[in-house]
């Protein structure tokens, strides 16, 4: 197998209500059925409107007590708490378990790459409704049928350094299971599960950098991928499954 990652160039500033697929079909050049689409979570929550301005937001009592403890803004603790499921440490960073089942640093609550110097960046309400959404819109501007993936970046338990993710998952499987299948001696294997959603991302993340102003990369020449279509959320690990929780 070759795999082909292509960076899709040339998109301006996404802004609320902008059409996303539109824009990534004019300067992706030719999408084939197969292709894989992988979209920074950050353009996608842009387009969507996912996105508070600080100097409107109101601390609460919560928020400045946190901030105090992590020498933090209270305004951005608010928004992160207004993100927030459930509160997982609040030393030196503020991790937390986001509604949408994400376990992460601040909810995903994102300054960089925002032309509003006030304005942060939430994660879509929805990251696997918003993959569905794109996919479908990229089938009617240009008549293909697409895997589409949103990423972000994440820290990672017990490594060092920071990589992509899928936080959602459309028209391909999020995993592929070869639990019973033999080895190459004939042996059974017993727990091989590869999240290959989240390998995509993190192999689109070398393509997208972070200061190229590259958010969408196509990857092509993946071929066909056993098991049905996926989720993002088949990849949050559930809590009775969680050692660590």
């Amino acid at each position: 197998m070759n795999l082909e990652l292509r960076g899709v160039e040339g998109l301006p500033e996404i802004h609320p209500r902008d059409d996303l697929a539109a824009l990534i079909v004019e300067h992706s050049g030719t999408l084939h059925d197969g292709d894989v689409v992988v979209v920074a979570q950050k353009v996608v929550s842009k387009a969507e409107g996912r996105i508070r301005t600080l100097s409107e937001v109101l601390p609460s009592e919560q928020a400045l007590e946190l901030a105090r403890g992590l020498e933090a803004d209270a305004r951005m603790v608010q928004v992160v708490l207004d993100e927030t499921a459930r509160i997982v440490r609040a030393d030196r960073v503020l991790i937390v378990e986001t509604h949408q089942g994400f376990v992460c640093a601040n909810a995903g609550v994102d300054r960089s790459n925002m032309d509003g110097k006030d304005d942060v960046c939430l994660l879509p309400l929805d990251c696997d409704a918003s993959a569905q959404s794109l996919r479908e819109r990229f089938q009617a501007l240009a008549a293909v049928r697409v895997g589409v993936i949103i990423s972000d970046t994440f820290g990672r338990a017990w490594r060092m350094g920071l990589v992509n993710v899928a936080l959602g998952v459309a028209g391909l499987p999020a995993m592929l299971d070869y639990r019973g299948q033999p080895d190459d001696f004939g042996m059974p294997l017993q727990a091989t599960v590869v999240a290959i959603a989240d390998e995509l991302a993190a192999a689109a993340e070398i393509v997208m950098g972070k200061t190229r102003r590259v958010p969408v990369v196509v990857v092509k020449g993946l071929g066909e991928l056993e098991g049905g279509p996926g989720s993002g959320q088949e990849l949050v690990r559930p809590s009775e499954l969680d050692l660590f929780r």
